[in-house]
């Protein structure tokens, strides 16, 4: 199933093979995306041809500095025939929601998101709705452009499975897109190729994925020496520990197994832990990267062995 998920994608968004597959990744593993690089090269795409293929209902908001918290979670509206309030759903109601340009918006309407990407659920006026499933925020950010942004809290930036880039293609897949382009063969209509209820299962088969104590030593041990790095203010949260297991056990289950390897680890890592680290100012002078130093963290780490 995913592998022919995957191809489908690939028809449409060209060139990056391993962003479409961590975005799989936390949609089967029930996390959240944070996509964040520059315009036009195909978030929205990205996003659209997912909703698509899956048959999931997909809504798109687009923060602006006047976005307020009741476009996003909904409101209620007084109704002058029956003399009651009725909720009117706000853009999270969807099953896939693009949050495009969350950094445009106020800190209160960025906070707006927070109950439903953890709880799938949100209250207005003590009334509390829940969400569609499968629910998944896949959010978006331009990380060159800072006039007039309002930069995500660690606390909601926390709430991300992974922070992904896309970056440009190369110039053979560049080229491929501009001959899809031209044939024609962006503009039809994708075709549902699994149902969400199909997703939901798959999210049950991750909670199956077997994780051996001492792999969880291992990810306890890489989470540690975050914390333990004079590099970094802060290191990563018992939050990142949970989303670290949660992203490895979907990993596995992509590969085709349903037990975690230590690779598994370390291939989704670094887009786990990234967004959830800052780096400190002694850091930033002698002009280090973060995830630099998170590799050489990962390396560190004692990869368990066992017969």
């Amino acid at each position: 199933m995913i592998e022919k998920l995957k191809e489908h994608i690939s028809e449409i968004f060209v060139g990056k093979e391993d962003v479409v597959e961590n975005v799989l990744i936390c949609l089967i593993s029930g996390g959240h995306v944070l996509l964040e690089d520059v315009p036009g090269v195909g978030k929205t795409t990205l996003v659209r041809t997912l909703a698509a293929l899956v048959d999931c209902d997909f809504g798109r908001i687009q923060f602006t500095p006047d976005t307020m918290p009741g476009d996003v979670i909904g409101t209620s509206i007084y109704n002058m025939k029956t003399g009651e309030f009725s909720y009117r759903q706000g853009s999270v109601m969807h099953q896939i929601l693009l949050a495009d340009e969350i950094n445009r918006t106020s800190p209160k309407t960025q906070a707006s998101l927070l109950e439903a990407m953890a709880e799938g659920q949100v209250t207005v006026d003590g009334n509390v709705y829940a969400l569609p499933q499968p629910f998944i925020v896949i959010a978006t950010q331009n990380p060159v452009e800072y006039m007039g942004t309002y930069p995500l809290p660690e606390a909601q930036v926390d709430r991300f499975m992974m922070r992904l880039s896309i970056g440009y293609p190369d110039a053979e897949a560049e080229c491929r897109m501009a001959r899809n382009f031209l044939d024609g063969k962006m503009d039809k209509p994708v075709e549902p190729v699994f149902r969400a209820e199909d997703i939901l299962k798959l999210r049950e088969d991750v909670k199956n994925v077997r994780v051996k104590d001492s792999l969880l030593q291992y990810v306890r041990e890489i989470i540690e020496l975050t914390r333990e790095s004079s590099d970094f203010v802060t290191g990563a949260s018992p939050r990142a520990f949970l989303s670290l297991i949660s992203a490895a056990r979907g990993k596995a289950l992509i590969s085709g197994r349903d037990y975690v390897k230590p690779d598994d680890v370390k291939a989704v890592a670094g887009n786990v832990l990234h967004h959830r680290l800052t780096l400190s100012s002694e850091a930033r002078i002698r002009g280090e990267k973060t995830d630099r130093i998170l590799s050489a963290l990962i390396l560190k780490a004692r990869i368990p062995m066992e017969s």
